[in-house]
């Protein structure tokens, strides 16, 4: 008599269900994170995990073998536009059709919603496959901020919560979209958020929240460029670290402000769309977004 050994195998990421993420899942999105080589980002992943809804694949080894998350905005009940955000997929499974798969099934989710998204140049070919179009490009600027040159004439000053609900008002015009849910996350997820008026009206928000060892700049929403010059101006006052942010290439005065001021550029996305020809709203005063992540 023979002894028989039973071998047993990890199921193939191609079978394994996909679910709704929560924010007790941030510690693995986390380590999947870090997995890709990018930083852990518990901050961004908590607000990302808390505003939006996130999909994951487990690995039966433990951790996850996928995720991205999709910060929907508008009415609730229909929504006017979904970001999609952090899509990722473990070293070990990459290149076997597992963002694929994932990415697939976010788009029966949403059904008729239109889509956006960042898409890097790796990420690029498959979302063009998935039928994304490239709309635009965001140019990511990173750097200790030297202040310098004539002092903005653009009034600002730190927000209070009674200007939260302009705030919400001014975005919703800019952006498109009504996006309450995240705005109103601001004041506990930021270091510094900021207000810019003029007679009395509010004419630009922005603010500097914190990532690894940077401060992101981010919304930045302003009516001109000297607006969000002041803007910027006024939260590197109260920033120790170096700061970043990903600046619509259309807005080419401040980024060329901001590489003079010390930043240089990091990188870029192109800005992606589905189900719709280009995003909602008023890009000339949306300089730049909270995060690539959600729009």
């Amino acid at each position: 008599m023979s002894d028989s050994l039973t071998c047993v195998q990890t199921p193939s990421p191609a079978f394994l269900p996909i679910r709704r993420l929560t924010p007790r899942d941030l510690p693995a999105c986390a380590d999947l994170s870090e997995n890709r080589g990018w930083p852990r980002e518990e901050h961004k992943w908590g607000l990302l995990l808390a505003a939006g809804t996130g999909y994951g694949i487990d690995d039966p080894d433990g951790g996850l073998v996928s995720a991205c998350v999709v910060t929907e905005y508008g009415a609730r009940e229909r929504p006017e536009l979904g970001a999609i955000g952090m899509v990722l997929v473990a070293e070990r499974h990459a290149r076997q059709g597992v963002g694929r798969r994932l990415m697939r099934h976010v788009l029966a989710e949403m059904g008729t919603t239109p889509l956006t998204l960042y898409a890097t140049a790796y990420g690029r070919p498959l979302y063009e496959e998935l039928g994304f179009k490239a709309t635009g490009r965001a140019e990511m600027v990173r750097g200790r901020f030297r202040p310098g040159g004539p002092a903005p004439a653009i009034a600002t000053r730190r927000a209070a919560a009674d200007d939260i609900a302009a705030i919400v008002r001014l975005d919703e015009q800019v952006f498109g979209a009504d996006r309450t849910h995240v705005i109103a996350r601001l004041p506990a997820f930021t270091d510094r958020l900021h207000v810019a008026e003029e007679n009395g009206s509010l004419i630009g928000y922005a603010a500097i929240w914190p990532n690894m060892d940077t401060h992101v700049v981010g919304p930045l929403i302003a009516r001109d460029t000297e607006t969000a010059k002041a803007l910027v101006t006024s939260l590197a006052e109260y920033s120790d670290r170096p700061l970043r942010t990903d600046v619509d290439v259309r807005h080419e005065e401040l980024l060329a402000w901001l590489k003079k001021r010390g930043l240089a550029s990091a990188g870029s996305n192109a800005v992606m769309t589905y189900g719709i020809a280009e995003l909602p709203g008023d890009w000339t005063r949306r300089f730049a977004p909270l995060t690539v992540a959600a729009g």
